[in-house]
């Protein structure tokens, strides 16, 4: 259901329920969890990929799961939203980059997966959206990340048409990082990730993550005073001080002096 594959420090973890285009079950949804909860504690790993087996990325939630939890109670039903939001939000929250392959169509929640990774390649002729309102349902967790990534009148458009957009147009309102040629995107997802986990420092990127996942909902003198402190925090880092010294010296930072 869920495959993972380690090269060097860049960890793919890989949707694979292609009959039922991966869809997110509750058990693939714990399972993805784990797995990324597992890296962000594992010192070996600098980067994950997530992507998916066949012509899906992701079509989102088992709509025959969902139909299953119609009858159940209000709190077997929350108890199922609180695991995505979990997903969601470890996904956010990582320490380390989260780069999702997007190499087939990716609706509903599957978008809202590939949307709140830290970037997302995504092969030129694959379809993105969220749908839900077109079968009744509500995209109540991904507008949580949608509206933060998009502002609030893209989002509206998206969310509240349910329409699916190509790469092209994905990429132009911000959705997605790039559309990149079908062909291409092993070379392009590999160069990135090859970047991320050599050109980058691992407690910069973790610090960085989380100042993006606090500063929106801050206040102007809120915000400043936070970002303040995390700055003063970084410059007494080891890799703050290693970073600088390397400059300095024109020589190699040890997180490049040490990738494979």
């Amino acid at each position: 259901m869920l495959q993972s594959h380690s090269s060097g420090s860049i960890l793919t973890l890989t949707l694979d329920r292609p009959e039922v285009r991966n869809a997110l079950s509750g058990e693939l949804v714990e399972q993805l969890t784990e797995a990324l909860e597992a890296a962000g504690r594992d010192d070996a790993v600098r980067v994950v990929v997530l992507t998916g087996t066949g012509r899906a990325f992701s079509a989102g939630a088992d709509l025959a799961a969902l139909q299953g939890l119609q009858t159940a109670s209000a709190e077997a039903n929350l108890a199922d939203s609180e695991l995505l939001a979990r997903l969601f939000e470890t996904i956010y929250t990582l320490p380390k980059p989260v780069v999702a392959k997007v190499q087939g169509h990716a609706i509903a929640g599957g978008c809202g997966l590939a949307a709140v990774c830290d970037v997302s390649l995504v092969a030129d002729d694959v379809k993105l959206g969220f749908t839900e309102t077109r079968i009744g349902f509500v995209p109540a967790l991904v507008a949580v990340f949608v509206v933060r990534k998009l502002g609030e009148a893209a989002a509206r458009d998206l969310l509240l048409r349910g329409h699916l957009i190509d790469a092209a147009e994905a990429e132009r309102i911000g959705l997605v990082t790039r559309a990149v040629p079908a062909g291409d995107l092993d070379v392009a997802v590999d160069a990135l990730c090859r970047d991320l986990a050599t050109e980058t420092s691992a407690s910069a990127v973790a610090l960085t993550k989380r100042l993006l996942a606090d500063v929106p909902s801050m206040g102007l003198a809120e915000g400043l005073s936070y970002a303040a402190r995390l700055n003063a925090f970084a410059r007494s880092t080891d890799d703050c001080k290693a970073g600088v010294a390397a400059f300095l010296g024109k020589t190699d930072p040890p997180w490049r002096r040490d990738a494979p």
